[in-house]
């Protein structure tokens, strides 16, 4: 089929230039010179017969033609990626490449990996635990699973759970005393915080909406992962905060207790979300993830 398309770098320059609504910065994006992106853009404007900017004073404005192409050359040039990136680094077609935040991976997920892999032994799965950006259009994995607000652009998003967060313990820590009956006898025993929760599930706000008085809620050693503060409660060493499904296994085995009712728990605004690349939204293997985990997802319930 004969495609009648003007030159990919007119078209390239353009979809840059109408992001940033920068020629400056299209041209540092593409390492090229804004004089360079300016020709590229007169070029397709005469390609097309038709403005695709607005040039006013000090900045650049979409005309409708430009407006109804961006977000269409914006996920072409996001498949491209993709395929160029899947041509760079070809793999099994089996291989599923999961992006996973630490904390997910190893209290939620990993554990129940074992019943994906019996359903689906022909999908060889390779997780990365990391919170850091990637890059899911230019195919640096096949799915990623992250905590956050939602509204995540140019993917698709499934929202698998948010949290309420709450204090776990270890159970011979309780033993051992200082007794624990109620949040204001926290003041005798050691807070475990987790960093990145400061913000929506720290000890702070938990104490004041426990009505706990005389606790310092700054008090005690700082975790940047929620795992590592759950492994220091798994140890002893002090009572952390963390959102219930990240304790759930932890406390149906007896490993981990409540010390307080599941109704002190507050909740998180935030939430787990699975992301895919709509580039790979008809692949057979992240179908059957996908189903996989919102089927686990389900049938976890918390109380």
């Amino acid at each position: 089929m004969r495609r009648d398309l003007p030159p990919l770098r007119s078209l390239r320059a353009f979809e840059a230039a109408a992001r940033h609504l920068s020629f400056a910065k299209a041209a540092n994006e593409l390492g090229v010179t804004p004089g360079a992106i300016s020709h590229q853009i007169k070029a397709l404007e005469e390609w097309l017969g038709a403005p695709v900017f607005h040039r006013l004073t000090r900045a650049l404005r979409l005309t409708d033609t430009g407006a109804a192409a961006l977000p269409l050359l914006t996920e072409g040039f996001d498949s491209l990626s993709a395929g160029v990136a899947r041509m760079r680094n070809p793999r099994n077609d089996n291989a599923l490449a999961i992006s996973v935040s630490p904390g997910f991976g190893s209290l939620w997920l990993v554990p129940r990996l074992d019943t994906f892999r019996q359903k689906h032994p022909e999908v060889e799965l390779r997780i990365d635990g990391t919170d850091r950006l990637i890059d899911l259009a230019g195919g640096e994995a096949d799915i990623a699973i992250r905590y956050g607000p939602g509204g995540y652009e140019g993917v698709l998003s499934d929202r698998l759970f948010s949290m309420r967060a709450t204090p776990v313990c270890s159970p011979d820590l309780l033993s051992a005393g200082p007794a624990l009956r109620s949040p204001q006898d926290l003041k005798h025993h050691t807070l475990l915080h987790v960093e990145w929760k400061e913000v929506e599930g720290s000890w702070r706000i938990w104490l004041l909406a426990a009505g706990a008085q005389n606790v310092d809620p700054f008090d005690g050693p700082r975790f940047t992962k929620e795992e590592m503060a759950v492994r220091a409660a798994l140890d002893g060493e002090g009572i952390a905060l963390v959102g219930d499904r990240m304790a759930a296994d932890h406390i149906a085995s007896g490993r981990l207790v409540r010390p307080f009712d599941a109704e002190l728990s507050t909740p998180l605004v935030y939430a787990y979300y699975l992301l895919r690349p709509k580039a790979l939204a008809d692949s057979p293997k992240v179908a059957k993830f996908r189903d996989w985990l919102l089927e686990q997802v389900a049938g976890d319930e918390v109380g």
